[in-house]
């Protein structure tokens, strides 16, 4: 179990369990009225927006069978089962309308897969391909929504190139170091319909920036 300030995480039934990227997404992400995640595992990033945005209404999607179970129990014991629909479906095939989808997507492209076919599922791009992805969202995305994604160093462009790709534009970008002086070895990014002024910011593991960004979660 992983305990945050206003609620607890199970994570036995998951193949992905709480990390950095989650919590940074969680915490960094717009919200909204109505707000998706995709791919949304322990439940921790629905949860972190639930505590963030206090009047909204949430889905939370995947497509593994153990980790809806996970998400919904993790939802029950955090007393948000009023707020956030827990769904076992595809995003591709899903329906909606929302100011906010938020994904830690899955992410490994070209490289070898474990034994574990859970694992393999949550952490291979093989079951959302990002221009899928990009497209959904698309779809799901009211016109004045945002998309935020966190993604790792080698796969930002990639990303990026999608999302032009199916039209959309950068309004967001954050750099995460993991240590100073060092290249950022992930990104927070933020997609909308529109062109808009791009915002940039960079923060360090651990730095003041990211203290601040976590501080209502971590205990």
């Amino acid at each position: 179990m992983f305990k945050f300030r206003h609620f607890s995480i199970q994570q036995d039934l998951c193949a992905m369990k709480v990390g950095t990227d989650g919590v940074l997404l969680g915490a960094w992400a717009n919200g909204g009225d109505v707000i998706l995640d995709v791919g949304t595992g322990t439940g921790l990033i629905a949860l972190m927006m639930a505590q963030r945005f206090p009047k909204s209404q949430l889905t939370a999607l995947d497509i593994d069978e153990g980790a809806v179970k996970q998400a919904l129990q993790n939802v029950i014991n955090a007393g948000c089962q009023q707020r956030v629909a827990v769904l076992q479906e595809q995003v591709q095939q899903h329906q909606g309308l929302y100011d906010s989808v938020v994904s830690n997507p899955p992410y490994f492209v070209d490289s070898l897969k474990a034994p574990n076919a859970q694992r393999n599922m949550a952490r291979h791009v093989d079951t959302l391909p990002y221009a899928e992805l990009m497209q959904a969202a698309w779809r799901l995305l009211k016109s004045d929504g945002e998309l935020s994604l966190v993604v790792p160093f080698d796969y930002r462009k990639r990303m990026e190139d999608e999302a032009t790709f199916v039209g959309f534009f950068p309004s967001r970008v954050c750099a995460v170091k993991t240590v100073e002086n060092k290249p950022a070895r992930r990104f927070l990014l933020a997609f909308r319909k529109h062109p808009c002024p791009v915002e940039r910011k960079e923060m360090t593991i651990g730095d003041d920036c990211y203290r601040q960004l976590t501080k209502d979660f971590y205990l």
